[in-house]
Parts: C-alpha cells; structure tokens; sequence
C-alpha cells in the first residue's frame, strides 16, 4: 500500500466533472483506490463516493492505491490531479 498527499486545484473542487475524470483515471487500474478526507474513507473508483467527500479547491486529500498496479496508479492520479482534472 502506498499514500500520496495531493492539493486539489480545480477552482470549483471535485464537482461532476472532475470528479468523473478521477474516477476514469482509478478505473484503469486493478488496484484499490481511495482518498482520505477530513478523516473519512472515499473510494476514488465511484463518482457517487467522491463527489460525497465534498472536496473544495485548495484541499488537501490522501491518495491510498494498494494491489498490484498500486506505483503506476499512483504516478497517474497524482499527475491527474495536479494537471487539474481535465479542468
């Protein structure tokens, strides 16, 4: 298992669309992924989990990749999210 704190930068937070570039991004990879926030526990591969954690521009969220694939994960949704989502 591997961790990875990151900066949201999109100006409006992890709204729909960002949220759903995220989860595209995690859904390519066999291995969990998730995101700590404000103590709770997202699972970066469901829109509906990461639009839950109501992230905000300028938060800062824990990537959690584990399994087999976990680095290359990892590698991709950090450069994701720092490259702004698609946003």
């Amino acid at each position: 298992m591997i961790r990875h704190k990151v900066t949201i930068k999109n100006p409006t937070g992890l709204h729909l669309r960002p949220a759903g570039n995220l989860c595209k991004e995690a859904m390519k990879y066999k291995c969990s992924v998730s995101f700590i926030f404000n103590g709770s526990i997202a699972n970066a591969k469901s829109v509906l989990s990461v639009l839950g954690a109501c992230v905000k521009c300028g938060n800062e969220i824990e990537l959690i990749c584990e399994g087999e694939d976990e680095e290359e994960a990892m590698n991709a949704l950090v450069n994701a999210v720092e490259s702004g989502l698609g946003e």
